[in-house]
């Protein structure tokens, strides 16, 4: 198995890196001390697994896992224990690693990553496949004083969370609804609409201008958050 290490820490690193040596069963062909780094490395080249730090600074390792639409089996190492009921709440994690790591438990971390290999039933669903399902519609119904209003994806420019509400501004109109950005983030098609803060969904096809940690679109300036920023990057069209 192809793996990469990603850890802001040298020496954990170099712990994991000198017990893929000792095995016969992985290969370390890179290893980064930040997420931001590995996000980009992935965006050219596959692997089958990732040893993943949780605690990094300004990108955690869930964080990180969010980014990645067909994420490769992961392997977490920490040196906290309270995150592994989280942790495997994600499907492509195989196991978790308290630092600091001894090889026979490294060992036994690799035999499970083996062993999920061999025992998973179902293949990934590739992004474009998923994609493609989500754009089978091209609207939206929203419940306003008793009268459902359609609203075509195209047109929707911004949705803001407000308290119990959310704002929907569209190119024509804005629409105050009793909703969560939750809900309504699970209606939307992805290659069309991102996260970009924890109030703001947008339509990144709209989007006019990037400066520093913010997105104009339409005359609306919409704040990026730290966290969202590397998966916005990641979706644009860059040259």
């Amino acid at each position: 198995m192809n793996c990469i290490i990603i850890d802001d820490e040298a020496l954990a690193r170099s712990i994991i890196r000198n017990h893929c040596e000792k095995s016969t069963d992985v290969e370390v062909v890179a290893q980064f001390e930040n997420a931001i780094s590995a996000i980009k490395y992935l965006n050219q080249n596959e692997v089958d697994l990732i040893f993943l730090d949780i605690h990094m600074p300004d990108f955690t390792g869930f964080d990180f896992i969010q980014t990645l639409k067909s994420p490769p089996k992961i392997i977490l190492t920490t040196s906290d224990r309270n995150f592994a009921i989280e942790a495997f709440e994600y499907d492509c994690i195989v196991d978790y690693l308290v630092k600091p790591v001894g090889f026979p438990r490294f060992l036994k971390a690799i035999q499970k990553a083996q062993q999920f290999s061999l025992t998973s039933k179902e293949p990934a669903v590739p992004a474009a496949a998923t994609e493609a399902k989500q754009e089978e519609g091209k609207d939206l119904y929203i419940n306003i004083d008793r009268r459902l209003i359609k609203i075509d994806f195209d047109s929707i420019l911004i949705i803001e969370a407000k308290g119990d509400y959310i704002l929907i501004k569209t190119e024509g109109k804005n629409y105050t609804v009793h909703s969560t950005l939750k809900k309504i983030e699970e209606k939307l098609p992805e290659s069309k609409f991102l996260k970009i803060h924890r109030s703001y969904v947008i339509n990144f096809h709209k989007i006019i201008d990037i400066e520093d940690n913010s997105v104009l679109i339409a005359k609306d300036v919409i704040p990026i958050s730290r966290s969202n920023r590397p998966i916005l990057m990641k979706r644009l069209n860059l040259l």
